[in-house]
């Protein structure tokens, strides 16, 4: 009997995990750009993460989202973990 294997994620994501989000967010001047923004995951599940913002961040349409949570495929190329940077030694 064959089964079928679930999909290789190229990256598993937890709740409190910091990542990047290429959207259309509010930068420091207040003036609305598309880029990279950092966020915390705030919810998984099998097929989406969630991930919050604390800055305002917009639809592709143009509406704001109130409650600064977008939602993305766990296969989606935009969202990925932020890398940390190496500790030097002194």
């Amino acid at each position: 009997m064959a089964f079928m294997r679930s999909p290789v994620q190229p990256h598993e994501y937890q709740v409190a995990d910091r990542v990047e989000v290429f959207c259309d967010h509010d930068d420091k001047e207040k003036e609305r750009v598309r880029g990279w923004l950092k966020g915390v995951v705030a919810q998984v599940d099998n097929k989406l993460v969630a991930v919050q913002f604390q800055v305002n961040i917009y639809l592709t349409e143009g509406w704001m989202v109130p409650d600064r949570i977008l939602w993305f495929p766990t296969t989606s190329k935009d969202i990925r973990p932020i890398k940390r940077a190496a500790k030097k030694s002194e």
